[in-house]
This record gives structure tokens, sequence and C-alpha cells, in this order.
């Protein structure tokens, strides 16, 4: 997913930046083996892959499970038994688990790194806990007392737009991304934001109680911790201007209908719709000149919490901007901060442990210098054969791809055009960027880990903001290199595959060729097909949001998403919440037409031969096999809560089980008859791509 996360409460990225949005065990390193060519296939000759034999985990398996009646059990049932998920973490899986894998491979770049370079001086600022503690919360006092001086709500919403670059919430987002009309320049985008709690259903459905009344008290302890007079009252106050916000704002799923956040205007036109607010003072705190074009997403919202700031009192609202500053500071603070902190965001997703301090350290330094840490990333761990034989599938899932189109029995040949058009034109970045960001001119120092985020923060808002009325470098990578993650660029028409999620058990040079199409495949895939998604349909090859599918198309296209849509809407995935398929539809159509376009390539990729039998496996089983246990994950009941209410990807556990009761090849590698519980009829299967 993007993530371009700057961009977000979430209403451009979720549309526009389609991530995977991954959530792998840390296993031996095996054996390089050798590879023999056949031309333009290339077919593995294994040793020892990184994951027994071949690159699937046998020992996972529960063989007393059907296949046809839970695929997740048979490929992964005696994992899920014998898993236990740590208390520092809401789920555990094979995602979460490279990540983790990841995480230490980067720490050891960094602790061996010279104690003058940027990333080991932020390192060793984040680990100097008792100067952290000497120095309290001294440095956010400062910052408090900046907004305590503010005179007048021009004042403060001057100082709402400063807070693009560095500690403090605003009502607005914005930021630089390709122009819907001509996406070869960046306009400016604005959006909603301003909620402390993950998304507006969290402040009025009654399944989030503890949720609010854990954000509550959370509120409260923040305010007593930086001295507020009535920390009660001022706790209060604060949460009922953000219901009223929260009240505001559009449900989540709409926030991804491209057509609707579509909403260009001048600024001069965004003044006379959304009154209430100095729009010129918020710009200019954000150093943003005035602008002829401003992509307004969810522009309703906009308009209505303009109008609630208006007729707030600016009490209110300081108090509100302490906390949303108080927060956003408060990791890089001493231990009551932090507690505190922790102690709210573990009733969201029920961990019951901190994550390691020396682990907050490397994800600091991953989203403040993630390239500068990237590019020492890929000279160590990515060697030159995986970047080879990751350009070799990404070329035949294309082709597999474009076979899907040019076969497809319901669309025409006008829209089949269009969309050969853009699969042609969709760029491929495998691994790390062309070129790396240059953070010469940022300064950190070894023992001030608060002035190091403060520095960092700004660097990297000037850096996103300098994008803004320039031509779009699509060279440019919203992911780190050593990201567990891919994303389709969206209106960018491109796809990553950073070298973090390019490791078993997604992807091993040397592992059977039928496991690395089910796995590293079907990602690529994934990818590929959110380009052709639900609303990577309604962008044209050039990127531009453009309807390019005849009427007929359309209205058949639409009929299948509502049959698989239906499928997804009866999954509770615990007591109470169902999977909304409005918000996870682009997901579940790309894990759909991943599985399909990998498993057609995959097949290509035999040139007509029969794929040899292993363990008693065939090569179509062992591919299922492998998609299946690069999902295999437990999650905690209130990080699935949310992931329901928020994420527009379906739950692990349904993205293994539902896509593949559309895909017919896998009846047949399993033998699935109209017995088993997951069995669909051939005529009520998606037929999508």
């Amino acid at each position: 997913m993007l993530r371009t996360r700057s961009l977000a409460r979430g209403a451009a990225v979720s549309a526009l930046a389609l991530g995977l949005a991954l959530s792998a065990p840390a296993y031996a390193q095996g054996e390089d083996t050798t590879a023999a060519s056949n031309g333009e296939n290339t077919i593995v000759v294994t040793g020892q892959a990184k994951i027994g034999d071949y690159g699937l985990d046998l020992t996972a398996r529960d063989t007393a499970a059907k296949p046809g009646d839970d695929f997740e059990r048979y490929a992964s049932g005696a994992w899920i038994d014998r898993t236990e998920i740590p208390g520092d973490r809401p789920s555990v899986g094979s995602f979460y688990n490279l990540r983790e894998d990841v995480t230490e491979q980067v720490n050891g770049l960094i602790t061996e790194a010279p104690a003058g370079t940027q990333y080991g001086a932020l390192y060793s600022s984040f680990m100097d806990e008792k100067a952290i503690e000497k120095v309290g919360i001294a440095p956010l006092k400062r910052e408090l007392a900046q907004v305590d001086a503010l005179a007048d709500k021009v004042e403060f919403a001057r100082y709402m737009g400063s807070t693009y670059g560095k500690f403090g919430g605003s009502l607005f987002g914005a930021g630089p991304y390709a122009d819907p009309d001509d996406p070869t320049m960046n306009s400016l985008w604005l959006f909603s934001a301003g909620l402390g709690l993950p998304e507006k259903d969290y402040y009025f459905n009654e399944k989030f109680a503890p949720q609010r009344a854990a954000y509550l008290a959370y509120l409260e302890r923040t305010f007593r911790n930086i001295g507020e007079k009535n920390p009660r009252e001022a706790a209060s106050r604060v949460m009922t201007f953000e219901t009223y916000v929260a009240e505001l704002n559009w449900d989540v799923e709409l926030t991804r209908q491209i057509e609707k956040i579509n909403n260009p205007m001048s600024g001069a036109e965004l003044a006379a719709y959304a009154p209430g607010i100095d729009w010129d003072a918020f710009f200019e705190g954000n150093n943003i000149p005035p602008q002829d074009r401003i992509i307004v997403t969810d522009n309703t919202a906009v308009k209505g919490i303009a109008a609630l700031y208006g007729s707030t009192d600016l009490e209110t609202l300081k108090l509100w901007q302490k906390v949303r500053i108080s927060h956003q500071a408060s990791p890089y603070l001493n231990k009551k901060m932090v507690d505190s902190r922790f102690e709210f965001t573990s009733a969201l997703n029920g961990t019951s442990e901190q994550r390691a301090r020396w682990k907050r350290a490397v994800d600091t330094i991953d989203g403040q210098l993630g390239e500068l840490v990237g590019e020492a990333y890929v000279a160590e761990y990515f060697p030159r054969i995986a970047k080879t034989r990751m350009d070799e599938l990404v070329t035949n899932l294309k082709l597999a791809m474009g076979d899907r189109i040019r076969e497809n029995d319901w669309m025409s040949a006008e829209t089949k055009a269009a969309a050969l058009e853009k699969l042609e034109r969709m760029d491929v970045m495998v691994g790390y960027p062309k070129e790396f960001r240059d953070y010469s001119q940022l300064p950190m120092s070894p023992d001030d880990l608060y002035g190091n985020m403060v520095a960092a923060t700004k660097f990297n808002a000037d850096y996103q903001m300098s994008d803004l009325g320039k031509p779009v470098d699509r060279s440019k990578w919203g992911m780190n290199p050593q990201t567990v993650n891919a994303y389709n660029g969206g209106l960018e028409n491109k796809m990553v595959f950073p070298a973090g999620i390019l490791q078993p058990p997604f992807f091993d040079p040397w592992a059977d060729p039928a496991v690395n199409y089910g796995a590293i495949g079907v990602v690529i895939g994934h990818e590929i097909s959110h380009g052709f998604d639900d609303q990577g349909r309604k962008i044209d090859a050039t990127g531009a949001i453009r309807d390019w599918w005849t009427a007929g198309d359309a209205e058949r296209f639409n009929a299948e998403a509502k049959k698989f849509g239906d499928q997804y809407a009866k999954f509770e995935v615990v007591p109470g919440s169902f999977i909304n398929p409005d918000l996870t539809m682009g997901e579940n159509i790309a894990d759909l037409a991943g599985v399909l376009v990998a498993y057609d390539a995959y097949k290509k990729s035999l040139n007509g031969e029969e794929a040899p039998v292993i363990d008693g496996l065939t090569g179509d089983q062992r591919f299922f096999l492998a998609y299946a246990q690069v999902w295999r994950a437990k999650a905690r009941e209130d990080s699935l809560r949310n992931q329901v209410a928020t994420d527009p990807h379906s739950p692990a556990r349904y993205r293994t089980i539902a896509p593949l009761r559309n895909v017919d090849a896998w009846y047949e590698a399993f033998g699935i008859t109209p017995d088993d519980e997951m069995y669909i009829a051939p005529e009520d299967r998606a037929r999508i791509w």
C-alpha cells in the first residue's frame, strides 16, 4: 500500500497507490545450486532451498484436514497449532516474521556502522535512555508554549499548516501527487484529517467502546503528564471535538472511489466552497504558494470540518493541538510518555508488551533515513541473481496477464486494446531505485533524539513537498528497499518490488519454480492486477483517470465483482465484524487475479512438459500450497477488528481461502467436490480476469 502515507488519512492513497500490505519464519541459509536455461525460461535445478528441500514447509501442514473443507488448515494447520503470538505483536505469520528478520539484518548494518554516520548517530540517540530521561519533556514544553501563544484562529490555521514538517496535528492533510487529469504533473491533494482513533467507526460503534474508553483515559493521562490544569475536562473537550470531526468524515469505503475523490478546485474556489478557516494562512504555514489547482478528495468532509473549525472556540483547538503534538512526540520522550502511549495503542491491537527498544530504534531509522539504510541493505543482502530471476518472473507474469486479457470472453476488442496498452506501459521496478536519496544535508546528533526527529521530520516533509508543481518523477519510490511489501503506483502506472520481500518464503532463486510462482509470482500478479481492479480499471495507460471501458464491458465487470464481493460479505472474521466488500474489493480482485495470472505463467514456464512429483505433490499442488503458506498468520481479536474496520485488505485467512474457491485449477489439483465445504458451483464462481 503505499504507502505514500504522507498523503493520507487514507483517501488519495488507498485509492491511487495500491500496496500489497502483506503481513516470514527465519529459515537457515541453504546451499547455492545451479540453474540451467532453455531459452526464454529458466529451469532451476534445486539443491537445498531455504525452506525444506525445495521451498515448501511440509511440517506446517495438517494432513488430517481435507483441502476442500479448509485449505488454510490443510496447508498450515500444524503451524497454526504450534505458533504463539509474541506479546509485543498483534499478529504473527510469514510476512510479519520476515519483517522481523529484516529488522535484525538492518540492526546489524546500523550497529556495525561508524558512530559518526547519520543512522549510527540516530540509533545512538534513540538507545541513550539515560539522556532521554534526563531531558524529560522539556523539548515538548517549548512546542506547547508556542501553541499557548497563538492569538487567534488565523495564527492557529498557520500553525496547523506548519505541522506537516514537525510534531503536531492538522484537520486537513496536504501533499503533492500525480494529477488525475494530467498524471505527468504533480498537483496538490487536500483531504480531511485530525482523528486520534483509527477511523470514524471507532467513535460511534458499540463494539469499539473499550477502545474509546482507552483513548479518553490516554487523553487525560497526556494532559496530566504535560501539566494541564484540569486534565479530565481537557480530555473530554478533545474527545467531543474529535467526535464531531469523525461525524463529518466519509465512510472509509467511499475514500477509495476514484471518481468521488477527483474534485479539482482553485485556491479561491476552495475558500468559497469551504469557509470557516483562513486557507491562505493554512497554506502559508506549510510554505505552499497559491494554487490554481487543488484536488480536494473527500470534499464534503473538508467543507464540514472547515465550518466546524470556524464554530469551535480557540481554547478547545489549542487543547486538541497539544495532545496531537504530545502523541506524535511521545515515542522520543521519557519512559512515562512512552508507556502512556503504549497503554493506549495496546488497546487497539491487543498487544501486552512493547517492542524491544532496539527494534523501535530500527523502525525509526527506517522511517527517517530509509533509503540511506536501503543502499547499504541491498549491497549486503540482495544478490544480483535475485534481481535477474525476478525480472524473468515479472516478464512471464506480464505475458500471462496479456494472454488473459486477449482471451477474455466477456470483454470487447475496444476495451481489450486499451487494457493491453496499459499493461504494456506499466513500469516494473525491482530491488531498489535507480538513484538513492541524498541525505547529506540532514544533521544527526548521537545525543539528541528529540532534536534529530524534529530535523528529520522537516527534512523529509520538505523533500516530499518539493515535488509540488513539478513533473512526476516515476523513478522515485514510495517504499524503502528493505521493506517487506510491494505496491502498484496507481496514477504512475508502475509496480515496485523492494529487496526486502524478495527472500524466502516469497522468493528464492534456488526454489522449485512451482513454489516461486505460487509465492512471489502471486505477489507480482497481484500488483499487475491492481491496474485492472475495480478502481485501477478507471485509470488509463497514461495514468489519467478516464473511463476507457465500453458500457457493456463495465456492466459485466461490475456484475462479476458484485458476485465476488457477496462471497466476502458472508465472512465473520471475529464476532460482529464481517468483511466489508466495498472496502476490500480492489485487494480481493487483485488477490484472485494474482493467483490466476501466476498459475498461467507457471504452466507456460513448463513448456508443455509435466512438472515432477515431489514428496507426493504435483506441481500444481505445490503451487497452491506455496500460495497458502505465504498467507499463513495468527492475529489477536482486537487487531482483526481494527483491520476489518480500517484496512482495504481482507485478513490473511480469507486471502488464502476466498480467492481459491473461484480458481478452477485448484479444484482439479486437489479433487475438490460438491461435498467439500469450500466448494462453489462453476456457474457461481467469479470470472473477473
